[in-house]
């Protein structure tokens, strides 16, 4: 259900109450309070944390960069992996000496590892001066949750089971101005075992194509200049709506739009990746030749047990049709290395896979164990000395044909969308090329927004060198 006027109504009015405490804030000290957000886990994250900036840009908080300068901290949490979520506990550790310190710092977790019942309760009982918590299913949420904690100092915790409302045109403080994520759906109905995000994020829910559409003009009409269409499993776009239109179509309305130079997006499940997406990706030149397709693992038995619903054999075919219609296109993937009854040989199949589709970029993860998620009660856990191994023979397979793909593109010379100044080197701008290479080349900040011909130059295993021509 979308009810964004009257929802929109009540944000508004929670966020002018809070701007007026702020303002009278700036009057008394003579400086805005600061705001700090920490992103963990996927570009659904970043681009709901984006939403997050808006609100909180509104009542009045500029951004800062550290925690220990911030009035406000937020924390938008992942739970794919355990590593992510004891960073988190570690954080929180971290600033409880803050809040002892700064009595009227505001502390708020939120995002996909708040859904789940044990953290809550972990963090009610050791975490008590957390301010906010909420989940995935009600952002919207923030100004009035925030409100209510500056009213009560009470901690608020306010989390759904399930989606309520959907609320459209929220405030946003976009990282890059020329170019943004776009949700066309939310949720997952694939339910791999391994995998806790249809638990936390629910099942899957379309957005109307006419709402996305108005989004992308409205951005387009803003300077923006790439788009990525963000879902957890873009190819499942139209299923949950009362009307004939699939991922291919929305993708084709989208590249239809006057102006937009650049379409992505992730993630693209291997299972229903049809025909007539490749011949869109394949007929439009601002659809990037760029495919994010995760294999996960390249053994047939193990994606049975993964619930992926594609073996070895049909992920090639895929790969080959792609190939076959779009030569020269970049496939990047996700692979886990020791899924539980995982064997040498299994691993061996994953690296078959890997020299079968020479993959551009690849994000490498050992199994993690997710409390809740068919994969934890399976029987024949592996422990980390047997997956160091074959995870480290995974890397020395990968990183050799990254490289090698890498090293085709000196000599030539590409359009590259300039992002931002290198982080390392204040001479030099950090861009991306169509197929999502990254590429280093000499300029200054005129050049960040805008494209330029870019002659490479040299070559690393994950990144690109050139020039301006």
């Amino acid at each position: 259900m979308i009810n964004t006027s009257q929802e929109n109504h009540i944000i508004d009015e929670y966020i002018e109450k809070i701007a007026a405490i702020n303002k009278q804030y700036l009057d008394e000290h003579g400086r805005s309070k600061k705001m700090y957000i920490h992103t963990y886990g996927c570009q659904m994250n970043s681009h709901d944390s984006e939403k997050i900036a808006g609100m909180l840009s509104n009542m009045g908080y500029e951004e800062g960069d550290s925690e220990e300068a911030a009035d406000i901290i937020v924390y938008n949490t992942c739970c794919i992996r355990e590593n992510a979520e004891n960073k988190i506990y570690g954080n929180l550790g971290y600033l409880k000496r803050f809040k002892a310190d700064k009595k009227d710092l505001k502390i708020i977790l939120c995002g996909c590892m708040m859904q789940q019942d044990t953290v809550i309760e972990k963090i009610h009982m050791s975490y008590r001066f957390v301010d906010v918590i909420f989940g995935t299913f009600n952002l919207y949420k923030l100004p009035e949750l925030l409100y209510t904690n500056m009213e009560t100092g009470s901690q608020i915790v306010d989390i759904w089971r399930e989606q309520q409302e959907i609320v459209e045109d929220l405030p946003a403080v976009r990282k890059y101005p020329f170019k943004v994520g776009v949700n066309i759906m939310y949720g997952c109905d694939n339910y791999c075992t391994y995998c806790i995000v249809p638990y936390v994020r629910g099942r899957e829910r379309s957005r109307e194509p006419e709402s996305i559409l108005a989004e992308v003009e409205k951005l387009v009409e803003s300077g923006v200049v790439e788009i990525m269409l963000l879902g957890q499993n873009v190819n499942s776009y139209g299923k949950s709506l009362d009307r004939d239109i699939s991922f291919a179509g929305l993708l084709q309305m989208v590249a239809n739009i006057a102006g937009i130079k650049r379409i992505r997006f992730m993630t693209s499940h291997p299972k229903d990746f049809s025909d007539e997406l490749i011949q869109v990706i394949k007929n439009n030149p601002n659809v990037c030749k760029s495919v994010h397709l995760p294999i996960q693992s390249g053994s047939s038995k193990i994606l049975a047990k993964m619930n992926r619903k594609y073996t070895k054999e049909s992920y090639l075919a895929l790969v080959e049709r792609l190939r076959a219609e779009i030569p020269g296109i970049a496939i990047t993937t996700d692979i886990i290395c020791g899924f539980p009854s995982e064997t040498d040989e299994d691993n061996e199949e994953t690296i078959d896979v890997i020299e079968k589709v020479k993959y551009a970029g690849a994000f490498t993860f050992i199994y993690s164990k997710r409390n809740g998620t068919p994969a934890a009660a399976m029987d024949c856990q592996i422990d980390e000395n047997t997956i160091k191994p074959r995870f480290n023979k995974l890397l020395s397979t990968l990183n050799p044909i990254i490289h090698e793909i890498s090293r085709a593109h000196v000599g030539n010379t590409y359009e590259v969308l300039g992002e931002e100044m290198s982080k390392n080197d204040a001479e030099l701008i950090t861009g991306r090329l169509d197929d999502n290479s990254i590429v280093h080349f000499k300029g200054d900040a005129s050049y960040i927004g805008k494209f330029a011909n870019v002659r490479i130059t040299d070559c690393k295993t994950f990144y690109l060198t050139g020039e301006i021509i």
